[in-house]
């Protein structure tokens, strides 16, 4: 009889042995593999796709910028013949017929080259900062930006008071929107192509109720005279440009785009500023004083007066915004010496009409204005005196800054780095011409408000003219490269 074999024994498996070499890996085991390499595929996938758009946008970015260096100097030469054209004095009416044929010509053609050169400009906006080892940089330079500016204080001061001082002036609402919404009023700077949209308003009814404007409206009126000459429209380094809590870090490199804006609201804005939402509150004055009729016919002609400063706005609005800086600073010295001018016009039939008063009617005429909410807790004058504390402080976001940026982004040398310089003389003496119109005080009676804003628009036309011949003389020095650059630093900066 066969011999059976003896079966095989199995040690039993202990904790910690050495899996049998061999083996299968188990069901969960082989899942998990799965997913891994899924999860590895699906990162690998990913990555060429942000590589493949970030190639894209690259080729974008220099195709825009192509482009631009090329029209900037199609702009450049139209701007000079429509010059050549202004300056010739052609005798006879059959002349003088074609040269303002030509400079029709002239003229629809650059507006046409600067609405395309703006609409490659906001294209290369949205593309978006290239990434750079010098974000980090900005991003320190934008800590710095938030001190050393007029504004500075302001954006920590009262966090709700702040949030809705920025919704105000995002949404550029004239004053009396924003007082509708329990708002104070902001400065706003820009509505398309017009600096200072509601100077009309702004300067009178502050005149007549300080205490319904935010109290830093001066404060960014200044800074932003100064930013715009550099960086355009709403500065990516302004307090304004990321304000996501007061006292928090600025993060955010992008700029914001201009507000759009309809020509209905143009036309109101340039052509009747003395209207809607822009018009005196001459009937909230007789209201309030109850006029005798001696001192009625004195508002009348304070009436009168306020309409003939405005006809001053109606020239001063510009079709087209500016896209090179000169040309910004040109438009924005236009526009201030408007408000100037409608001041002056304005100020003796004022004076007269309140002198006119008796204290009553005077008392009754101070306490004018809208409800704005709770009005402010600390009054007109201890907000002036903070401010006053901080206008004799450097301004090395205003001044430093914006050269810093130039000689990065330009690369200027030889007599660019000379004229540069200069500019940067100029813009230092500038500042220190607007501190020097900072206010000791807020004037308790509309009178002595109006002859402040006086003395403060008179130093921003003295620091306009003390920047203007540099920075011509600055940019003259320029390839055409240099001054698409330059005309697009916000975009450029934040690389």
């Amino acid at each position: 009889m066969a011999r059976q074999p003896e079966p095989r024994i199995t040690a039993p498996s202990r904790p910690g042995a050495s899996p049998v070499v061999g083996a299968r890996p188990s069901r969960n085991e082989q899942i998990e593999t799965r997913a891994q390499q899924r999860e590895q595929r699906m990162q690998q996938r990913e990555q060429r796709i942000q590589e493949r758009r970030q190639a894209v946008q690259e080729r974008q970015r220099d195709m825009l910028s192509r482009q631009s260096t090329e029209r900037q100097g199609r702009i450049d030469r139209l701007q000079q013949r429509v010059q050549q054209l202004q300056s010739q004095k052609p005798e006879g009416r059959r002349a003088q017929r074609e040269q303002q044929r030509l400079l029709q010509n002239q003229n629809r053609l650059l507006q046409r080259e600067q609405r395309i050169q703006e609409r490659d400009q906001a294209r290369l906006q949205r593309l978006g900062p290239q990434p750079s080892a010098e974000r980090s940089a900005s991003a320190a330079a934008l800590q710095a930006a938030a001190r050393g500016r007029f504004s500075a204080h302001f954006r920590s001061n009262d966090a709700l008071q702040a949030r809705a001082a920025l919704t105000a002036r995002e949404n550029r609402w004239a004053p009396r929107h924003a007082w509708r919404r329990g708002h104070r009023a902001a400065f706003v700077a820009w509505l398309g192509p017009v600096f200072w949209p509601y100077a009309y308003s702004d300067i009178f009814s502050y005149t007549f109720w300080p205490h319904a404007y935010d109290p830093g409206y001066w404060a960014y009126a200044y800074d932003d005279f100064v930013d715009t000459v550099f960086w355009g429209t709403d500065s990516p380094y302004s307090a304004y440009a990321r304000y996501p809590e007061p006292g928090a870090a600025i993060t955010d490199l992008q700029s914001r785009k201009r507000a759009s804006v309809s020509r209905q609201t143009l036309r109101q804005l340039c052509g009747e500023p003395d209207e809607g939402i822009t018009a005196w509150p001459i009937a909230s004055i007789a209201r309030a004083v109850q006029p005798t009729p001696e001192q009625r016919a004195l508002l009348d002609e304070l009436k009168a007066a306020a309409a003939k400063a405005a006809d001053a706005f109606k020239e001063s609005c510009a079709d087209y915004y500016g896209m090179t800086p000169p040309g910004r600073l040109r438009a924005m010295t236009n526009r201030v010496k408007a408000t100037l001018d409608a001041v002056r016009i304005v100020r003796p039939a004022l004076e007269q009409f309140y002198n006119s008063l008796d204290d009553e009617q005077k008392a009754r005429f101070n306490a004018l204005g809208p409800n704005v909410g709770e009005r402010s807790q600390q009054p007109p004058q201890q907000e002036a005196n903070t401010q006053t504390e901080r206008c004799g402080e450097p301004k090395p976001s205003l001044t430093q800054l914006p050269i810093e940026r130039i000689e990065a982004v330009i690369r200027p040398a030889g007599k660019q780095k000379d004229a540069l310089d200069l500019l940067s003389k100029a813009t230092n003496d500038a500042v220190q011409e607007l501190q020097a119109a900072c206010p000791d005080d807020v004037p308790l009676t509309p009178l002595g408000r109006l002859e402040a804003m006086e003395k403060r628009l008179e130093a921003m036309l003295q620091a306009a003219a003390l920047v203007q011949p540099a920075l011509d003389e600055f940019y003259a020095t320029l390839s055409n490269e240099q001054k698409a650059r330059f005309n697009t630093m916000p975009q450029v900066a934040s690389q």
